[in-house]
């Protein structure tokens, strides 16, 4: 089993821009290999200038719609007219994913997050969601971008909650440039075997949000780190493997995203135990 630690830039900064450029040579020195990076409406940066820095730090990058991203660009919408909206709006980001030379573009790119409808799902939203994703997987392909749709808890999503549920949306899709990122914070209220889960997904895993049910630093929770070791092992798993949480010590930032208590009030510290767990639940331990 080959992974790639890493981290999501939320735990360094509350916006990428131009002045985060040191955040990579600071995770590298962490032992990082990889960053994630939100981008949204309300982020503005150098695409070229960060690809030149990750590429001097050999450092792989990703990008996800974790910053501002309007409510009617939706590709599951009732709207026709949000459906469309939806669709430009991810292939504006993946073009500035492939800027980047970020190796994938990830999230619930299937819906909106924080958009739950309390009603049994309509089958033809999910037709909706299959012939959205279709269109942008073609559309990221043409730009060497991988698309990876991440099952979220249902307080954050009616869509995909289950890794079995991307799974069939994946078979529907059947298309080479989709896969799935595993989160294991968001699972905690969906799944009760992750072992189970990681076999179901096997190869179709790309990588995996490492993060514990509390957002804190892995280890200690309640996430079955033994059941996940086991999984990936079982399905020889080769990826990233990133840290995801929120900087409490950025003023409000934690609690505007929804984080009440101090889970990251030091970031080097954070990151350096949770590397130290992860390579000994997934490397030493395999």
């Amino acid at each position: 089993m080959t992974i790639q630690l890493g981290a999501h830039c939320y735990l360094f900064t509350d916006h990428w821009s131009n002045a985060s450029l040191p955040i990579l040579a600071r995770l590298r020195d962490l032992g990082g290999e990889i960053l994630e990076i939100a981008i949204g409406d309300d982020v503005h940066f150098s695409p070229a200038a960060t690809r030149r820095e990750a590429e001097k730090l050999d450092m792989q990058l990703i990008a996800s719609p974790g910053g501002e991203w309007p409510l009617e660009c939706d590709i599951s919408s009732d709207d026709a007219e949000d459906r469309q909206r939806g669709l430009a709006w991810h292939q504006q980001q993946i073009q500035l994913a492939a800027e980047l030379g970020a190796v994938a573009y990830t999230g619930a790119l299937y819906g909106h997050t924080g958009v739950v409808h309390k009603r049994r799902p309509p089958a033809i939203e999910c037709d909706r969601v299959v012939d959205g994703l279709q269109t942008l997987a073609n559309f990221a392909a043409s730009h060497s971008v991988l698309l990876a749709i991440e099952p979220m808890s249902h307080f954050r999503t009616h869509l995909i909650n289950t890794p079995g549920q991307a799974i069939s949306i994946l078979d529907r899709c059947d298309h080479p440039n989709l896969r799935v990122l595993f989160d294991t914070y968001h699972l905690v209220t969906e799944v009760r075997d992750y072992q189970a889960a990681i076999l179901q997904m096997g190869d179709r895993l790309w990588g995996v949000h490492a993060c514990e049910n509390d957002r804190g630093v892995p280890g200690g929770g309640l996430i079955p780190w033994s059941q996940i070791a086991g999984g990936l092992k079982q399905i020889d798993f080769s990826g990233p493997v990133l840290l995801e949480g929120y900087n409490s010590s950025i003023g409000d930032f934690a609690f505007e995203r929804g984080m009440f208590h101090n889970v990251c009030p030091d970031v080097d510290s954070f990151v350096k135990k949770g590397f130290a767990f992860l390579r000994e639940q997934f490397v030493n331990g395999s």
